[in-house]
């Protein structure tokens, strides 16, 4: 029986298919995420209590690290000034007292990084699980790939994530540790180093505690020198790993395509191709050594003067018997303390440039994984209730993503049970169109009606095989423990690859093993296996001969008596296998998409 589709309804403006309303506001996208709510969602998620004994644990063994430090500043007295008077009792008890102090410090140390690192691992991975729900949801890590929304998602998730909780962490119990610390030891030195008295004119100032002040003045002023020569460190290790990336994926995709490559004889390409990839590495890389070179630089100016400066700025007390050598040192120990403390910023440039690049990142990428769908354009929803089990389309017109008309599809409906045959020259939408109906084009307008709880099947002309058991790959989206052995044998023998019944429980890949016919053929295996209502088709038999194709679709009808199959094909042998044939012209041809019954 011979069903004509209905042509598209005649747009009512000059704007393209699929463009938004103009009486209607443009939905506002979602802003880039702050550092904080990338940071936050953690520790007020179901698992924060978990998260936080932890936290606070680690934040309780690193305050007795800076209790043993401030010992050890005591310390420092006792031990020097035994020495300097030669007072041996003094001094054993001092290596006694000493030998507990470094003990507990390793004892505390030792646990400290352990507990932190499990609470890294458990951060580490409640943000990796919602990211990659995230990705998988409304389908976010097509529309990344297909709209090229955002470069490198693997690396966001699996690098920067990483980064992004191993830096975080590192910094703020850092930081928390410094400013206990800092004001521990200025205390201390505000005390033991006492005042400083000069003339400044007529008049006689006394400065308290002025080895603070110099201890702070010589912290600020070198880093503002060090921010000032390394601030180009953020930016360029954004593009370090972006380039990074680049390169890699590239060295993946040789080794996927390497057969392909090795036809063409296209080493020469491919080998430009990396070269050119990597100059890019290595010209960035170039500008890091520049820069890095100059912050070592200051850096070491800055570390080689905080050796003696200490000593230059308390000797004059020394000298003049105000101070011991035991206060002195004690002076030395907390000088470097203080100045340590104020220096925070200095000597944490580089990780807090990393990880201002990776906070860019993923500001980017979570704002991609959080934007829903564009609205409007083509809508594919549930049938009415009481509707025929058809996958309807009403008034369907494919565009491009700039808005360039496609194919005007116009209305049509797919019965249970039909079968049909879409041609039409290349290029000219067919496997857009199924696209559309699947809810992966959203370009264009018109509207998709899909059966209520249909179960549904697309088979493209390159199926996705996973890395598993070949059990796994045939049941592939549903668990491999859906089938049984015999249900897979029996699909294996159906499509002529029986040779692999006893591959069931191997786990390889696939998609390398397995030639392109044979990898078509392990998908129709799989339609046999899923029994869907609705099975479309896009070239999905093109690298079978024409024998082995027929012997495909003879086993489809044969066991698939009740399911709709929609076919994208080009071989006119294929005619005798469907009802219907449909033909879709491009937007440029007058005439439009025709359907007749089969002869």
């Amino acid at each position: 029986m011979a069903h004509t589709p209905t042509p598209p309804t005649p747009p009512t403006s000059d704007e393209p298919p699929g463009a938004a309303d103009p009486a209607k506001p443009a939905p506002t996208p979602p802003k880039s995420p702050t550092a904080w709510q990338l940071i936050r969602p953690y520790w007020v998620s179901e698992k924060r209590w978990e998260g936080r004994r932890l936290l606070l644990l680690v934040i309780a063994l690193n305050l007795a690290v800076v209790f043993i430090n401030v010992r050890l500043n005591a310390w420092n007295a006792r031990f020097y000034d035994a020495l300097d008077k030669r007072n041996w009792p003094v001094f054993t008890s001092s290596l006694m007292e000493f030998a507990v102090l470094a003990f507990s410090f390793i004892i505390i140390a030792t646990f400290r990084t352990y507990f932190r690192q499990m609470l890294e691992i458990k951060w580490r991975q409640w943000v990796t699980d919602t990211n990659l729900t995230k990705w998988f949801t409304r389908q976010a890590y097509y529309r990344i790939e297909r709209d090229h929304l955002a470069d490198n998602p693997d690396q966001r998730i699996s690098e920067d994530i990483r980064t992004l909780v191993n830096s975080s962490l590192a910094l703020s119990l850092d930081l928390l540790t410094t400013l206990v610390s800092l004001f521990s030891f200025v205390t201390i030195l505000w005390t033991i180093s006492g005042a400083v008295s000069f003339a400044l004119g007529t008049m006689n100032v006394t400065v308290p505690g002025y080895m603070v002040w110099v201890a702070a003045l010589y912290a600020v002023v070198g880093s503002f020198f060090i921010f000032k020569v390394g601030r180009p460190l953020v930016g360029l290790s954004y593009r370090q790993q972006q380039v990074e990336a680049d390169f890699r994926f590239l060295l993946v995709r040789l080794r996927e395509s390497s057969e392909q490559i090795a036809l063409y004889r296209g080493e020469g390409a491919e080998l430009s191709r990396l070269k050119s990839a990597f100059g890019a590495v290595r010209d960035n890389w170039w500008q890091i050594m520049v820069v890095t070179k100059r912050l070592i630089f200051a850096n070491s100016i800055y570390g080689q003067i905080a050796i003696v400066f200490p000593i230059m700025a308390a000797a004059p007390r020394y000298f003049a018997g105000a101070v011991t050598l035991g206060v002195l040192m004690r002076i030395i120990d907390a000088f470097g303390q203080v100045s340590d403390g104020f220096s925070w910023f200095v000597n944490s440039f580089t990780t807090l440039a990393d990880w201002k690049a990776t906070i860019n990142r993923l500001r980017e990428f979570t704002r991609v994984i959080d934007e829903p769908p564009r609205a409007g354009g083509i809508a594919v929803v549930p049938a009415p209730a009481g509707a025929a089990p058809a996958f309807t389309a009403t008034d369907l017109q494919l565009a491009l993503p700039n808005g360039s008309p496609l194919a005007n599809v116009g209305s049509f409906a797919f019965a249970r049970g039909s079968r049909w045959l879409v041609r039409g020259r290349s290029g000219c939408g067919k496997s857009t169109m199924l696209r559309a109906l699947a809810g992966l084009w959203p370009f264009g307008s018109g509207q998709v009606d899909v059966p209520a709880d249909a179960r549904v099947l697309f088979l493209s002309q390159q199926s996705y095989l996973p890395i598993d058991t070949l059990a796994a790959a045939l049941a592939f989206p549903s668990p491999p423990q859906t089938f049984t052995d015999a249900q897979y044998r029996n699909a294996l023998a159906a499509v002529s690859l029986g040779q692999y019944s006893g591959d069931l429980q191997t786990v390889a890949h696939w998609a390398r093993r397995l030639s392109g016919g044979e990898q078509q053929r392990l998908a129709a295996a799989r339609a046999l296996l899923q029994k869907p209502d609705f099975l479309f088709l896009d070239e999905a038999t093109s690298a079978l001969d024409v024998e082995t194709e027929e012997a495909v679709y003879d086993a489809l009808h044969a066991n698939l008596p009740d399911t709709t199959i929609v076919s994208v094909a080009h071989r006119e042998t294929l005619g005798r296998f469907h009802q219907h044939t449909m033909t879709l012209h491009p937007v440029e041809e007058v005439a439009p998409p025709r359907a007749v019954g089969a002869a």
